[in-house]
């Protein structure tokens, strides 16, 4: 755009306007080009591709290390080579490599992971994936542990929805759902877990994940640890966010407790 009938001063300043805008829309036009090209390239080509637990442990890249593989193995304690080729295929047999024992364990030490959250149904039996049954198996309640599932559990006249036949957890009392994000991402909101009511409170075995209703009627999913004091436990969330923390909880406090057996996703 040129302005060649106006006083030549005139012209000149609205030709350098004109020259300016310009330069400032092709900048920001550039910069979201590069922008996009960023986010594009923190996520691997072949993400999609990888099997549920090879992604679920970049997930993790992404989350805490912005994608740089080398930074989160740095942070978990593996070498680079060892966690980089979990999302490679093998040469050999153009297949990925299984999730090694030693990831598996950084990861647990480092976010309290146990071996559900690297469960991968799809590497699964179909013996020994969970089916709904309507003859066998665990009872399965439409209910969310956090909204009363113990009251209706309690209820006699309330059927359950159906049984799941899940044979690593068919020795649990029940199924029910999961509300809430500070056990992500080992039990995800939206999840259902399995629960075995624990009669006898008098010995509860540290580092691992219970489902607590309290004398108070307030219930969490929580792992739990060794509280400050001989009368006490930790109770600590998986999520590293900073909206979740530890919290202390009274021995005398915990009125009905179950053990989470396992957690899978709603099928």
């Amino acid at each position: 755009m040129k302005f060649g009938r106006l006083y030549s001063p005139l012209r000149e300043q609205l030709n350098k306007l004109v020259e300016i805008i310009r330069n400032l829309i092709l900048m920001q036009i550039y910069k979201h080009c590069l922008l996009k090209q960023k986010e594009m390239g923190k996520r691997i080509s072949n993400y999609e591709e990888l099997p549920i637990p090879n992604k679920k442990v970049y997930d993790l890249v992404l989350h805490y290390t912005d994608g740089n593989v080398r930074m989160f193995a740095e942070y978990i304690g593996v070498t680079q080579q060892v966690l980089d080729r979990i999302f490679k295929k093998d040469s050999r047999n153009k297949k990925y490599p299984k999730v090694s024992d030693g990831i598996k364990d950084a990861l647990k030490a480092k976010f309290n992971f146990n071996d559900v959250w690297f469960y991968d149904e799809n590497n699964e039996s179909n013996e020994d994936k969970p089916k709904i049954n309507f003859a066998e198996g665990v009872p399965y309640y439409n209910v969310d542990f956090i909204g009363g599932f113990d009251l209706v559990l309690n209820d006699q006249t309330i059927n359950p929805e159906y049984m799941i036949d899940f044979q690593k957890y068919n020795n649990a009392d029940c199924w029910c759902n999961v509300t809430g994000h500070s056990m992500e991402p080992e039990i995800n909101h939206g999840d259902i877990i399995a629960l075995k009511k624990i009669e006898d409170k008098s010995f509860l075995p540290l580092g691992e994940v219970y489902a607590i209703v309290t004398t108070n009627d307030m219930r969490t999913i929580k792992r739990l640890g060794a509280g400050k004091t001989d009368d006490t436990y930790t109770l600590i969330p998986s999520n590293k966010s900073p909206e979740y923390s530890p919290q202390q909880l009274p021995a005398r406090m915990i009125r009905t407790i179950f053990q989470v057996l396992g957690a899978v996703k709603r099928f």
